[in-house]
């Protein structure tokens, strides 16, 4: 709580480490706002243009030759403005998130900010704690030391009737077991919470089940494995107070009152309790902590000895050798008190510390192991070959850290560093900030790290460009989260306060289930880019199959109501199924896009602009054979004086003929859209491959056809929208599919010319720099 709240200069509540993070938005935001300034520049800008140039020539609408030319122009303006500005992004992008989230559901992943899938996509570093998400969180004690001697731990996970505890060296101990691992454990079990307890799961079968801390269940496991069993403590040892643990503080305390008589600190343990003494302080946490706090030891003789620098320096090497077997190590010691100081209960936690974590005498060490969890070795090594960097942050020793670090393939060279925390506050100040960033750009592990310390270095990453996925379950952990690109908090584990303040939460506290969310992520990226890409071709499509209209004086193709049905109503089912495209193979192989990079890339743009020419000139093309079939000539001019004459004769052939041309062309162009809306699934493969991968593209460009059929059949809605597909015949239909043909086969050609060039560009890359790296799309 010190850490969220604080106090502004005017005396006022604050927070004081939550980060004000109201103005920030995610990339793809500040790519579609950037997006959407340029189209709506550009379609004023071409809007503007078309009806200078349309009235400049005095371009009419022949189905209303009483229309002022620039009252025609206007509506046409209007219309074209609203055709150039794709208004279907926000809704398709909407869609595709929700999509995500619903889909990530299934991969133990609930996001809680929608706009947070599109930022796993490119995230490029995971902050991840190491217990319960690169660990499985189940810890079992294997190895002790105390009294200067090395104890092996047997038996099989949280039962306590398996195993027990022996020396490591095969000798036995008198009375079957030594007086400093009775006091060490009996000590580390009154300064836990923990309790094993037996059930019966579905099947009617019984087995041991942790509850409480996974730090301490291991203690209380190995205890009643020598027959220290925590219910019976708990009269024998009552509890008076208790400090919790906290990260900063590293250490636990409980001060226990003593109702047995005897100066033996547990039955058979270390003589070490005087006449008067009724109450005993347990303390136990890290190594380092507690071996500070003491001034003597249970030494080799079984008794209480000066904890000089000789004994400290054994206890030292002994945490590094147990640590670097990527054990996880709890000192534990105690100091008998005659009594607690009046109004001590009401003490602060730092207080009721300071009195009592002075001249502790150290009882021994207790080793206890985490395996990794399935798949994540797996999980770091995909992040990896993404170019996506993994770093650790955990409050373990520094060579437990690193040891751990290596098994599961975070530590993978010597390049690969290991940091304690202590560098980034050498005197208890952080260092400055390029310090930092230099620090943290390399580093893969941080040990002994405090929530103060995950968010210097979210905040270092920021400062780099980097986006960063930030993991965390306690309440000090909410600022690093609220400051991160993506705040990760654990399901399980983790409190209300990580939960509010994260943009997602893992079901299962796995860090397999991030991997596996960044790959949806930029799955979800790369469809939006596809369904941008394809909304893009087909409205700029749209302007310059209007303004070739204008500007080659044949009348406009298509009138206002049409452009607005064929945009709101054929065009959007396709464009939504593009955002759900199932991904390409080896996605997670490709490099996680910079910060700053804008939806569509120069390349992309590219194969937007000639999409746009073909379909263009496929439709200009069936256009202008209509206008040849069904009339017989193209100047709009001669067809609107044409039309005049007719009226007067009360006749309607010309049209009639214009309508069928218009009718044959919205045809023609609905289908070739759904041609392109296959074709554009890929910016470089061909539409044969994998074609009906995406279930939701059948089901889009059914309703787009259904959709055609009703606007050029179906009574009342075809008159409206003055089109007739019962009276263009069989030369209509066959004009308008041949178009489709020509505009699947041409963008077809363009993306293996795409393919030609990429593939002559490797060529001569790795002929000048080897075949290790080959260059990105261009």
């Amino acid at each position: 709580a010190a850490l969220l709240a604080s106090t502004d200069k005017s005396g006022r509540k604050c927070f004081g480490l939550l980060p004000d993070l109201s103005a920030n938005q995610t990339p793809l935001q500040v790519s579609l706002q950037r997006l959407g300034m340029l189209i709506g520049v550009l379609a004023i800008v071409v809007c503007v243009i078309v009806f200078i140039v349309g009235v400049s020539l005095g371009t009419r609408d022949p189905n209303d030759v009483s229309m002022p030319s620039w009252v025609y122009m206007i509506l046409i303006a209007i219309t074209l403005t609203v055709a150039a500005i794709p208004e279907g992004i926000p809704l398709c992008v909407t869609i595709s998130l929700s999509t995500g989230c619903y889909d990530m559901v299934s991969r133990h992943v609930l996001v809680r900010r929608i706009s947070a899938v599109e930022t796993l996509g490119s995230a490029s570093v995971i902050c991840s704690d190491k217990t319960g998400t690169l660990t499985e969180g189940k810890m079992t004690a294997v190895k002790m030391w105390a009294g200067g001697v090395d104890y092996r731990i047997s038996g099989v996970g949280f039962d306590p009737t398996s195993g027990t505890v022996m020396r490591a060296d095969g000798s036995e101990a008198p009375d079957g077991c030594d007086p400093s691992v009775r006091s060490t454990l009996l000590v580390a079990v009154l300064c836990s919470n923990a309790r094993v307890e037996q059930e019966k799961d579905e099947s009617g079968a019984v087995r041991w089940v942790p509850n409480g801390n996974s730090s301490e269940v291991p203690l209380v496991v190995a205890g009643e494995k020598i027959g220290i069993r925590s219910e019976e403590l708990q009269q024998q040892y009552p509890r008076m107070i208790e400090v919790p643990f906290s990260s900063s503080r590293k250490m636990m305390l409980t001060i226990c009152g003593v109702s047995m008589e005897g100066s033996f600190l547990g039955f058979g343990g270390v003589q070490m309790m005087s006449p008067g003494e009724n109450a005993i302080a347990c303390v136990k946490g890290a190594p380092n902590f507690v071996i500070d706090a003491c001034s003597a030891w249970v030494g080799n003789s079984g008794s209480i000895e000066h904890f000089g620098a000789g004994a400290k320096s054994e206890a030292l090497r002994t945490i590094d050798d147990l640590s670097s077997q990527a054990l996880r190590v709890l000192a534990v010691a105690v100091r008998p008190m005659p009594e607690i100081p009046e109004g001590m209960p009401e003490w602060e936690a730092d207080a009721k510390m300071a009195h009592c974590c002075t001249d502790l005498i150290f009882l021994g060490l207790v080793a206890s192991i985490d395996k990794a969890r399935e798949g994540v070795r797996e999980s770091v090594q995909a992040a990896h070959d993404g170019n996506i960097h993994v770093m650790m942050i955990t409050g373990d020793y520094s060579k437990t850290a690193a040891a751990i670090a290596k098994n599961i393939g975070i530590l993978q060279s010597e390049e690969d560093v290991a940091l304690d925390c202590s560098v980034l506050r050498p005197d208890g100040h952080y260092i400055g900030r390029s310090e930092m960033d230099a620090l943290v750009a390399n580093a893969c592990v941080f040990a002994r790290a405090k929530p103060e310390d995950k968010l210097e270095i979210v905040q270092s990453l920021r400062r780099q460009g980097r986006v960063s996925a930030m993991t965390g379950d306690g309440v000090n952990d909410a600022p690093a989260l609220k400051a991160a690109d993506i705040g990760v908090a654990m399901g399980i584990q983790g409190t209300e306060v990580a939960k509010g303040a994260s943009d997602m939460i893992l079901t299962d506290d796995n860090f397999v289930s991030i991997v596996g969310a960044v790959e949806k992520g930029r799955v979800i990226y790369a469809g939006i880019q596809k369904f941008v890409a394809f909304i893009m071709s087909v409205h700029i499509a749209e302007v310059m199959q209007i303004f070739g209209c204008i500007v080659v004086r044949i009348p406009v193709m298509r009138s206002p109501i049409q452009i607005l049905y064929l945009i709101l109503v054929t065009d959007l089912a396709p464009s939504v199924a593009l955002g759900m495209e199932p991904g390409q193979k080896g996605i997670m192989k490709d490099k996680p896009r910079p910060k700053d990079e804008p939806i569509l890339l120069g390349w992309m743009w590219r194969s937007v602009v000639i999409n746009s020419i073909i379909l263009t000139a496929v439709i200009m093309s069936v256009y202008i054979f209509g206008l040849h079939y069904f009339i017989g000539m193209f100047n709009d001019v001669e067809i609107t004086d044409q039309v005049r004459r007719e009226e007067a004769l009360g006749l309607t052939l010309t049209a009639d003929g214009l309508t069928k041309a218009r009718t044959t062309a919205f045809i023609s162009l609905v289908w070739s859209e759904n041609v392109r809306a296959y074709t554009s699934r890929s910016f470089d493969q061909p539409v044969w491959k994998d074609t009906f991968a995406n279930k939701y593209m059948q089901r889009a460009i059914g309703i787009a056809l259904v959709a055609m059929f009703l606007a050029v059949l179906l009574p009342g809605l075809s008159h409206v929208l003055e089109l007739h597909g019962i009276h263009i015949g069989w030369e209509g239909w066959l004009a308008a599919f041949v178009g489709a043909v020509a505009c699947l086969i041409l963008c077809e050609l363009y993306k293996a010319g795409i393919r030609l060039s990429n593939h002559l560009l490797e060529v001569r890359h790795k002929r000048k720099n080897g075949p290790d790296n080959s260059p990105e799309m261009e």
